[in-house]
C-alpha cells in the first residue's frame, strides 16, 4: 500500500509539472517561411519529455512563429534539441537524447530525412558539401556523414578519455590553419586537433578543466571557455577560465581565470568583426580580444532573469539572449542592438538553446 501511495503521489506531482509547462502557451500555426530575414531557435524542451521544438522569429516584422516543425509535419522533433545549423540547403536540428539529427527544408520546414544511430550528438561542423562532423558526448568518437545523402560514412575514434568513459566527449568545433579543433567537455581537459582531409587526430592541447565553447577571432586565434569544477571531490575547486590558443603552434598563449564566486560561465560568442568576445556567466560580459583581464561589470545585466543561451547575428551584430524563466514553461528571448539596447522580446518554447540566423 505504501508503494502504491508513493506511485500515486509521484503521478500527481508529474501532472502538476506538466501543467506548469503550459503556462503562457505559444500558438502553433503553420505558415511557409519563404526567404524571411530572421532566426531559427531550437528549444531543448525538458530531458525525457520529448517536448523539443523549433521557433522562427521574423526580424523585419517582429513576428514569432512557434512549433514550426510540428505545424508543418504534424510530428514531434524528439528529445532535447541541443543545437541547430544549416549548410545553406538544409536545416539540421541535433536531438541529443534522441540520438539523431532531424533535417528539414529551411523554407517550408518539410521533413527531409534524418541522420540516425548516434549516441549523444551535440554539434555539426561542415567540412564540404559532402562531408560534415558530428560531436558526441558519450560516443567516444566523432561521426562523419555526407550532408548530400545524410549517410554516415565513418567515425573518428577518440580513445584514451577519462576512466570508465568510451573516449573523449566532444562538444564544439572551430576551424583554423586548415585544421579542425574540437573541445572535449564533460570531465575532460583537452582540445583535440583533426586533419579534415584524412579524418585523423593529429594533436591535442591540454587546457583547464571542462573546455566547452570554442570560437575564432579576427586574428585567427582560438578562444575556449571552460566550466572549471565547482564540486571538486578533493575540496579544491578549479575556477572556470577563458583560454587563448595559437592554432598554428597548438599552444596555450593566455589563461584568464573566472571568479569562482561568479555565476556559471555558460556560453561564448564573438562580435561579427571578431574583435570582441561575449561571455555569458549569469550576466553578459563583453571583452576585446586584446584585453589582458576579464571585465568586472556586465555588458547586459540579467537582473532577475535566468540567462540560458545567446546568439549573435553575424550580419547586424544584434545579440539574442534567452531567459529560461523556471526551465519548465515557455521561455522569453530578448533581442538587443549591437550596443546592448533591447529592441524586442518574444516568447518561444521551453529552454531555447541555440540559434541559426537566416540572413538574406
Amino acid at each position: 500500500m505504501e508503494k502504491l501511495i508513493r506511485n500515486i503521489t509521484g503521478l500527481i506531482a508529474m501532472v502538476f509539472i506538466l501543467m506548469s509547462c503550459e503556462k503562457e502557451p505559444v500558438e502553433t500555426v503553420y505558415e511557409e517561411l519563404g526567404n524571411r530575414n530572421g532566426v531559427f531557435i531550437s528549444c531543448e524542451g525538458n530531458f525525457m519529455y520529448g517536448n523539443a521544438s523549433l521557433s522562427f522569429y521574423d526580424e523585419d516584422e517582429k513576428k514569432v512563429f512557434n512549433q514550426v516543425f510540428y505545424a508543418r509535419n504534424r510530428a514531434p522533433l524528439g528529445d532535447v534539441a541541443h543545437s541547430i545549423t544549416s549548410d545553406g540547403n538544409k536545416l539540421y536540428i541535433v536531438l541529443n537524447n534522441s540520438g539523431k539529427i532531424v533535417v528539414a527544408d529551411p523554407l517550408s520546414l518539410e521533413y527531409k530525412g534524418a541522420v540516425k544511430g548516434l549516441v549523444s550528438p551535440r554539434y555539426i561542423h561542415f567540412i564540404s558539401d559532402t562531408k560534415a562532423y558530428i560531436s558526441d558526448l558519450y560516443g567516444g568518437r566523432i561521426t562523419v556523414f555526407d550532408p548530400s545523402s545524410l549517410v554516415v560514412t565513418g567515425h573518428i575514434i577518440l580513445a584514451d578519455g577519462k576512466p570508465l568513459s568510451a573516449g573523449h566527449p566532444t562538444e564544439t568545433f572551430a576551424e583554423a590553419q586548415g585544421k579542425v579543433f574540437v573541445t572535449c567537455w564533460a570531465y575532460d581537459e583537452y582540445v583535440m586537433i583533426i586533419d579534415p582531409v584524412t579524418d585523423t587526430v593529429v594533436d591535442s592541447v591540454k587546457v583547464p578543466y571542462q573546455p566547452k565553447r570554442i570560437v575564432k577571432d579576427s586574428n585567427d586565434k582560438l578562444w575556449v571557455l571552460t566550466d572549471g569544477n565547482f564540486n571538486s571531490l578533493e575540496g579544491n575547486p578549479e575556477k572556470p577560465a577563458l583560454v587563448r590558443i595559437d592554432p598554428a603552434t597548438h599552444t596555450v598563449e593566455m589563461i584568464l581565470r573566472w571568479d569562482i564566486q561568479k555565476e556559471y560561465a555558460g556560453d561564448l560568442r564573438t562580435t561579427p568583426a571578431g574583435d570582441s568576445l561575449y561571455i555569458m556567466a549569469g550576466d553578459i560580459f563583453k571583452i576585446p580580444i586584446n584585453a589582458r583581464e576579464l571585465p568586472n561589470e556586465p555588458w547586459i545585466s540579467s537582473g532577475s532573469r535566468r540567462f540560458f543561451s545567446m546568439g549573435v547575428n553575424s550580419s547586424s551584430g544584434e545579440v539574442y539572449v534567452a531567459d529560461a524563466l523556471d526551465y519548465m514553461q515557455n521561455a522569453m528571448v530578448y533581442r538587443h542592438t549591437s550596443g546592448g539596447t533591447v529592441i524586442d522580446s518574444f516568447r518561444v518554447g521551453v529552454n531555447p538553446g541555440d540559434y541559426y540566423f537566416n540572413n538574406h
